[in-house]
């Protein structure tokens, strides 16, 4: 039928309801008055007024033509522009027709949007306030999966209204940016909608939620269950922290769950322990029912309170005000939406940005999946598929194509090998520090871990430096320190593969010059002048003037010669490694103070040049603690000298 005469036949339907009061609005969408709504297009521009009439002359007729009206201009923005998606206005004009008028079934039919029929809901519920009684068929024919009311269950709805009331909120307010993205995967997949409330009780729709089980992201995949689903995790990105990829996966899981034990709340509770538990389970004690299952021996408490709580869950979050929420409690987030654009070579976020016209915060939000401050390595053959603001994909496209060899990075992996210290890994590539820290994510790096994978940022044009050449890691630098990151000082890194404790364990010449000690040590590998001025209780600025070494020395040749005055001119002599009981305990300090305390306790002697934090590594203990011990508010201001009790009182 041609559009002109779709549109005069739906004009011409009368209303056989009149107009219906208006419900409270779903999440996320907020009511616009009768009035105001009729001066609205269907894109949101407002229309000419009508001339007001006088008080008392607006009539039933009159209401029931200007909504058949609103409801026409609605269905022509939608026909005219197919991709456009409901909004505000067009929901709220069909929730102005009753359920059963013939005009809003046929602008169902001819809009074909699932998200219209969605609002074919019983009206609110009342306020529920007697949870024991309360009658839950009432409500199972708005969902889509089963519920019940088990004590358990209202236990759960008590805690979300009551303890878990600021976390509850959270979930709700993430919930709208992710349902509608959620919901249509999950029923393409075969499953019921309302599934989408178990990716609510794993982690709250958060994509970077992280779990003392290693479980990651919206729905909560361990490693090897995410890669059995097709979720890939490698150096570059952890595809269970894409809400679209996870969801795929935890859809296609939670129908072989739901296939293998034939119940959703067995699949549910599979989901949660494994389906072989449960299965046994089952088989043990010859039933299907889980709340059955759930009051015998075998399953873990976390298992058994996981159904009652998904359920709960689902309960208030369809009708919050039922359950003693207000909407105003609620900041909800707009619905995800994002553009895609395919990148052929591993790309820096920062670049990714600028050329988008957006922050990198929106870049990261949108791709919760990257580990790092740039996209992989990716070929024309190959893309990496980036998600970007809707809407900047041209201006995108049009300003990376402007940005010059100087403005832009390329990225080398480099895999951590004993001895490797920050410093020498960013002189080996031409780079800096602070540059790799930011595009790693750390904060700082004392301290690296063998075959620990690094991404090292590199000028496009391979030179680094200042100047043009260097400009792109020159604004790395600068990011990293505005947001906190710190590189360490050359001298006070410590080569990764250290172990823990004093290990400057080179060979060692003890003589008298001019009646002072003196210490000539011999540089091993691994060897740094931290560890070593460590050793010897000496400053690592005492131990460069005394070998005449530059300042920003930043490597020791092995079997180079060092010599070492110790402060004995306070009675302190070299300091004595022992190993007691397996407790590495260093004898420096001051003549007459014991390193081993009364009753066993550890004590130690803060030398020149020693800080907190050196302390802590040598003894395996945590600055935290060593302060908690000795009554110290401020590391910094720890003076030389002090004795530290290295263990709980």
């Amino acid at each position: 039928m041609p559009l002109s005469l779709l549109l005069l036949a739906l004009a011409s339907v009368p209303s056989s309801q009149g107009v219906a009061p208006s419900p409270v609005s779903p999440p996320g969408v907020h009511a616009v008055p009768p009035k105001e709504a009729a001066l609205l297009t269907a894109n949101g521009s407002r229309a000419t007024p009508p001339v007001p009439m006088e008080e008392g002359e607006e009539t039933e007729e009159v209401e029931s033509e200007s909504a058949e009206l609103e409801e026409l201009r609605a269905l022509e923005g939608a026909t005219l522009d197919p991709e456009a998606k409901p909004n505000a206005e067009m929901m709220q004009s069909l929730r102005r027709l009753g359920l059963t008028n013939p005009l809003r079934l046929r602008m169902l039919d001819a809009l074909e949007e699932p998200t219209f029929r969605e609002d074919d809901t019983a009206p609110p519920l009342a306020r529920i306030t007697d949870l024991a009684n309360f009658d839950i068929s009432q409500v199972k024919d708005r969902y889509d999966i089963p519920v019940d009311m088990q004590p358990r269950v209202a236990e759960y709805i008590q805690f979300f209204q009551g303890p878990g009331r600021k976390w509850f909120r959270k979930w709700m307010a993430r919930s709208t940016r992710y349902l509608p993205v959620m919901q249509p995967i999950l029923e393409a997949k075969g499953l019921p909608r309302d599934t989408v409330y178990l990716a609510m009780i794993e982690s709250g729709f958060s994509a970077n939620a992280y779990s003392w089980a290693h479980a990651a992201g919206p729905w909560q995949f361990i490693s090897s269950t995410g890669k059995q689903y097709g979720l890939k995790q490698d150096f570059w990105v952890d595809e269970r922290r894409d809400p679209i990829k996870a969801t795929h996966a935890a859809a296609a899981y939670l129908k072989d769950l739901y296939g293998e034990l034939g119940h959703w709340y067995l699949a549910w509770a599979g989901y949660n322990t494994g389906s072989y538990r449960v299965r046994k389970m089952v088989e043990r004690y010859g039933t299907n029912d889980f709340w059955v299952l759930a009051e015998e021996r075998g399953l873990a408490k976390e298992t058994k309170h996981y159904v009652p709580k998904l359920i709960a869950a689902a309960l208030v979050a369809k009708n919050p005000t039922a359950f003693g929420f207000s909407e105003e409690e609620f900041q909800y987030e707009s619905t995800l939406e994002y553009d895609e654009v395919k990148l052929t070579d591993a790309t820096d976020l920062d670049v990714v940005a600028r050329a988008a016209g957006v922050s990198v915060t929106d870049v990261q939000e949108l791709n919760p999946e990257l580990k790092r401050w740039c996209t992989p390595p990716a070929t024309a053959a190959k893309p990496y598929v980036l998600k970007l603001p809707r809407g900047t994909t041209t201006l995108f496209a049009e300003n990376l194509q402007k940005l010059s060899p100087a403005e832009r990075l390329t990225f080398r992996v480099h895999t951590v090998k004993r001895g490797d210290t920050l410093s020498q890994i960013a002189q080996k590539y031409g780079t800096a520090p602070e540059a790799i820290l930011q595009m790693n994510r750390m904060k700082s790096a004392r301290v690296l871990k063998v075959r620990a994978e690094l991404v090292i940022p590199v000028p496009a044009n391979g030179r680094g430096g200042s100047g043009d050449a260097g400009g792109a890691i020159a604004t790395k630098v600068a990011q990293a320190r505005r947001s906190g990151m710190v590189a360490t000082r050359p001298e006070d890194e410590v080569p990764a593969g250290t172990p823990r404790g004093p290990v400057a364990a080179g060979p060692v010449k003890t003589e008298k010059v001019d009646g002072k000690t003196r210490i000539t040590y011999g540089v091993q590998e691994g060897d740094s002048l931290w560890l070593i001025a460590n050793r010897f209780q000496v400053s690592v600025d005492d131990l460069k003037k005394w070998n005449n070494l530059p300042k920003r020395n930043r490597t020791l040749s092995l079997g180079t010669l060092l010599a070492v005055w110790p402060p004995d001119a306070k009675g302190a002599a070299p300091a004595k490694v022992e190993e007691r009981g397996g407790t590495i305990v260093v004898a420096n300090a001051v003549a007459g103070q014991a390193p081993v305390g009364p009753k066993g306790a550890r004590v130690h002697t803060l030398a020149e040049g020693e800080t907190l934090w050196s302390v802590s590594q040598r003894y395996n203990v945590s600055v935290e603690d060593i302060m908690k011990w000795n009554h110290i508010k401020d590391h910094r201001t720890v003076p030389t000298g002090k004795l530290l009790s290295l263990s709980a009182p």
